[in-house]
């Protein structure tokens, strides 16, 4: 099972990290589209359409790589004081009547609108030339999908933790540096970790953060767990 459910992870990762990339070809296109209107006093037709519709892209599909990573927004001033099984409790009550009800209706209603688009060949009236916007459009139910499929695994990993009383292991990111600095300083001591730096340079601060990184759980969900 926990097989599964890391597989669908990465399933959820490898989608939102590659439509990540998005945002590079959104920013080319804004940056040519103010170089070319302030220097060149020739504006373009398509960049409005382009990215609206690079970032309703980027936003869409890196939704289930946020629902993966635990990323959405919560009342954690409440919730991290609760014990595991209660917040698996607490998820998976808000999972039934908030978050599968709210999916289905935007598969459905994404599809119909989807199809709908396409019958017409729908085309962009935001600019002159009028781009076909269909595409973009079926993104939506692609998009419920894969939120629906991370959202059975996480109801899973509620059904877990109620279980056994602690939350299961889940894929998880690479911590930036900064934040396996600070618990590399609070697990060695400021000074100690000072007087390392200083004398094994950069090379001994990013081995003092693995260090402290690999006796941590690799994939903590919630940091009062």
């Amino acid at each position: 099972m926990q097989r599964v459910l890391i597989g669908i992870d990465r399933l959820s990762t490898l989608v939102g990290q590659t439509f990540a990339w998005t945002v590079v070809i959104l920013t080319a296109v804004i940056v040519y589209d103010v170089t070319a209107r302030r220097f060149f006093a020739a504006p373009t037709t398509w960049a409005f359409d382009t990215s609206y519709m690079l970032y309703g892209t980027l936003f869409m599909m890196a939704g289930a790589y946020a629902l993966s990573r635990n990323g959405h927004v919560r009342g954690d001033f409440l919730y991290r004081n609760f014990s595991p099984a209660l917040q698996a409790k607490f998820d998976l009550v808000l999972y039934g009547l908030f978050f599968f009800p709210a999916i289905f209706a935007f598969m459905i209603s994404g599809w119909h609108f989807s199809v709908q688009s396409w019958a017409q060949n729908e085309q962009s009236s935001m600019s002159p030339n009028g781009p076909i916007i269909w595409p973009f459009k079926f993104l939506i139910p692609i998009v419920g999908l894969l939120l629906l499929l991370q959202g059975v695994v996480e109801v899973v990993r509620c059904v877990q933790c109620i279980r056994t009383g602690a939350w299961p292991q889940r894929l998880s990111d690479v911590e930036e540096l900064e934040k396996q600095i600070l618990a590399a300083a609070e697990a060695k001591g400021a000074e100690a970790l000072a007087a390392e730096m200083a004398r094994g340079g950069e090379a001994a601060v990013v081995r003092a953060a693995s260090q402290v990184g690999a006796s941590q759980d690799p994939t903590p969900r919630h940091p009062h767990s």
